[in-house]
């Protein structure tokens, strides 16, 4: 995959800013901590114990995010009956990631001009999606702004809160050297890296989205618009079922960064390359771009939409029983030691 030339900073996307400003704004979120908050920035979810606040109660996780530029391909596409279902995956999956069971999603929907019809079709996604995490729609706000939007344009955003027994949540501390790195394929970008897979086939490539392409199957609109895949239910079953130790939802960051955040200090991940399907549409973005492998790997899931860490021996065992339940899976690499130096993820 690849030559040089195209990255993410020069699609206007700053991811190592990102980070700058997560680190920033931790100070300002640590001190509004009171009672219940179980520790800190930085996790796939926040975590809040009902004990802990002086109630009785399991422990509550809790996740905002939105869908990124991919609503760019909605809004080119006139079609907005799935992106909702991005955005409560994006929500819910982190919330899965910490070994909790998403309960209730509300929604945040502003628009430019109150459209009925483009309100119900962004909310019919919406349902979709919190049917497929098994949450409920508990409620949210759709808010006209004149003169933010452009015509025809929205911004959405989820919060999801799910809750978990302490003793059930998952631990960095819990992953051990050795342990199997299970990877359940995705649907495709899900939603991110829009911002480098729009300026790498649209602007550099000159593609069409009504183009029909080959190695797609469908065209190049549709394949962006493939909603992201819903993991809760998996996470669930491979925390009761086979003594789930970590999870990682691969989102921005990609494997190189998503993958150390559900590992302890002194441990790293081997993750082999050719163990898993890569979906098509990232070839087709590695070669048009063209995009570094590197790159690739920092910026897209690469097929993998979560990593599942389960004891060694427990490995073949989970991906069988996910695959009975429709969720396709492999083995694609293994908790290791890490020597001084050592980067956290080495891909083979």
């Amino acid at each position: 995959m690849g030559g040089s030339g195209l990255d993410y900073l020069g699609s206007g996307v700053n991811i190592d800013a990102g980070n700058e400003a997560v680190r920033r704004i931790a100070g300002h979120a640590s001190s509004t901590f009171r009672p219940g908050v179980i520790g800190g920035i930085g996790g796939f979810g926040g975590l809040f114990s009902l004990a802990g606040a002086g109630y009785e109660g399991p422990v509550l996780v809790s996740g905002a995010d939105g869908v990124g530029t991919k609503l760019k391909v909605a809004f080119a596409m006139d079609r907005h009956d799935t992106i909702g279902i991005d955005c409560v995956a994006m929500c819910c999956n982190d919330v899965a990631a910490q070994g909790a069971e998403p309960l209730f999603f509300l929604d945040y929907l502003a628009v430019g001009r109150m459209d009925p019809g483009l309100v119900d079709s962004v909310v019919k996604g919406v349902a979709e999606g919190c049917r497929r995490a098994g949450c409920a729609l508990l409620g949210g706000e759709t808010a006209e702004m004149p003169g933010l939007y452009r015509e025809g344009e929205y911004d959405l955003a989820g919060f999801a809160v799910g809750a978990a027994p302490a003793g059930k949540l998952l631990d960095p501390a819990r992953v051990k050297a050795g342990d199997a790195l299970v990877g359940l394929s995705s649907t495709g970008l899900h939603s991110n890296g829009y911002s480098l897979a729009r300026k790498a086939l649209l602007e550099e490539g000159g593609m069409s989205l009504d183009t029909y392409r080959d190695e797609l199957g469908r065209t190049l609109g549709e394949e962006l618009l493939e909603p992201t895949a819903l993991y809760s239910s998996a996470v669930l079953y491979l925390r009761d079922s086979h003594g789930l130790t970590g999870a990682a939802h691969i989102t921005g960051g990609g494997l190189i960064e998503n993958v150390p955040r559900c590992l302890p200090p002194g441990l790293g991940a081997v993750i082999r390359k050719g163990s898993w399907m890569v979906p098509a549409i990232f070839p087709l973005i590695a070669g048009v771009g063209p995009v570094r492998e590197a790159e690739m790997f920092r910026v897209f899931n690469m097929g993998v939409g979560l990593v599942a860490v389960v004891p060694a021996g427990e490995g073949e065992a989970a991906v069988e029983g996910l695959r009975a339940r429709g969720h396709e899976a492999r083995i694609i690499g293994e908790v290791t030691g890490l020597r001084e130096g050592q980067l956290p993820v080495t891909l083979l």
